[in-house]
């Protein structure tokens, strides 16, 4: 209570500073964290304190709403301060509409387990935007509200102040030819060799003044700087925005290192792309470097608890029975992709034919990385759409994408959908996968009522 008091009783600009300080500390550590969480080839790096900077990260969207719900009693006032200064008051409807849209999307993404997966979507990409117009303005804004800035500019208007005015330039000299048409000029008095050398020294400071000020040329500056460092990254960020994803997997097949021959020959009803394509963009994670294979050393299998183990190579898994699925993708950090058209083996197929004995409760499955590992009991493993996948929208799946082969599992966030899979094994206990004892959910259902 004191100390709602003692801050009702500081004085309107004190608090409005206050409020000011606060939320560009705020800001600066949302960036940092928010950076963090978006570069997908450190997350295997981070590994468990990636859980731990998401929860700070959203710790610290809540205290920006809080800072928000602070400042709405004082915008009136604020407001009214500032009605003659037209710059502050777009300045602060532009930050307002930053804050208020980064708060509103971010609750959004903090709740994507409560929310419909296209919501997500949305939101995602509204969060996203507002970073990549939000931060370099924050950052343009900082410079040039910088204390050396603001005193290049009272260096620029304390030299402005001290020119002589220009209309007292523009009237000596004709005082000056007038006295000099005289038919007979008299003595020149001392104002006259004042007002001369007034105009003289006009002239020399007009041809001394800049036609931009320092202040300015360094706003200018700093503006084309961050343009130049972040325009080519928003650009690339824009284009796979608003890309259906049919490019951008072609260019992830068109760089791909595996080398996986012969290609798998695809079904008909995969070739026609029954479900449409992918109608959005995958964005690339990765917990290691991104393995390659070659169908020379590539090898598949099944063991553990089953009484058919089996190992495969590359020709001999082409050679088991696959169908097609169209199901959506749906990744934990809130993007999804809709209609993909899979076609590989069912899971449940290929556990039939290996026998799982009744010790066997759950299914652990093993990434050619050989560091990343998920499992499944083995109700949930033989679920009908989940799919150890060859093929993607009729296509080899790329090795960005997880190929030659990955797990699909379209009911669960994608962490569960395991990457350059090469191997299953039955066990008897539980076991928990590489995010999962990183802090995320064992039971990945994107419907909570699943659970």
């Amino acid at each position: 209570m004191d100390s709602k008091r003692g801050w009702l009783k500081q004085s309107f600009g004190k608090r409005l500073n206050a409020i000011h300080s606060w939320n560009a500390w705020i800001l600066l550590l949302l960036t940092v964290t928010g950076i963090m969480l978006s570069i997908g080839a450190i997350r295997g790096d981070l590994g468990s304190f990636r859980v731990t900077i998401k929860q700070l990260h959203i710790y610290l969207g809540v205290a920006s709403i809080l800072l928000i719900a602070l400042y709405a009693p004082m915008i009136r006032k604020h407001w009214h301060q500032i009605r003659a200064r037209r710059n502050q008051r777009a300045n602060l409807v532009f930050v307002l509409a930053l804050l208020i849209g980064w708060a509103g999307s971010g609750v959004i993404l903090w709740q994507f387990r409560n929310l419909p997966p296209a919501l997500n979507n949305s939101a995602l990409f509204v969060h996203d935007l507002l970073t990549w117009v939000g931060v370099p303005y924050a950052l343009y804004h900082a410079i040039s509200r910088s204390r050396w800035l603001k005193r290049q500019q009272r260096l620029d208007q304390a030299a402005t102040t001290a020119r002589p005015p220009a209309a007292q330039a523009v009237q000596t000299p004709a005082a000056a030819s007038a006295i000099a048409a005289a038919p007979n000029p008299a003595p020149v008095a001392a104002e006259d060799a004042k007002a001369r050398r007034t105009a003289a020294q006009a002239v020399i400071a007009a041809l001394k003044e800049s036609p931009i000020t320092r202040a300015s040329f360094l706003r200018i500056a700093a503006g084309l700087l961050l343009v130049i460092a972040i325009g080519p990254a928003f650009y690339r960020w824009v284009k796979g925005a608003f890309d259906t994803g049919g490019s951008t997997t072609a260019e992830y097949i068109a760089t791909d290192g595996n080398r996986m021959l012969p290609p798998p020959t695809p079904l008909p009803d995969s070739a026609a792309v029954v479900g449409g394509g992918a109608q959005g963009n995958f964005r690339i994670y990765t917990v290691t470097e991104i393995p390659a294979f070659s169908s020379d050393t590539w090898k598949f299998a099944i063991s553990g608890l089953v009484d058919n183990p089996s190992a495969w190579s590359w020709e001999e898994f082409l050679k088991l029975k696959r169908t097609v699925q169209v199901s959506d993708f749906h990744c934990v950090t809130g993007w999804s992709v809709y209609k993909c058209t899979w076609e590989g083996i069912p899971l449940k197929q290929l556990l039939a034919a290996a026998g799982v004995q009744a010790t066997g409760k759950y299914v652990k499955f093993y990434s050619g990385d050989k560091v990343y590992t998920d499992a499944l009991s083995l109700s949930q493993a033989n679920g009908d759409d989940i799919m150890v996948a060859v093929l993607m929208d009729g296509k080899p799946i790329p090795q960005k994408l997880g190929g030659p082969v990955r797990l699909i599992v379209p009911q669960m966030y994608a962490y569960k959908s395991v990457k350059w899979l090469q191997g299953i094994e039955l066990i008897e206990k539980e076991h928990m996968g590489y995010w999962e004892v990183r802090g995320y959910d064992n039971d990945a259902w994107v419907d909570r009522s699943k659970a």
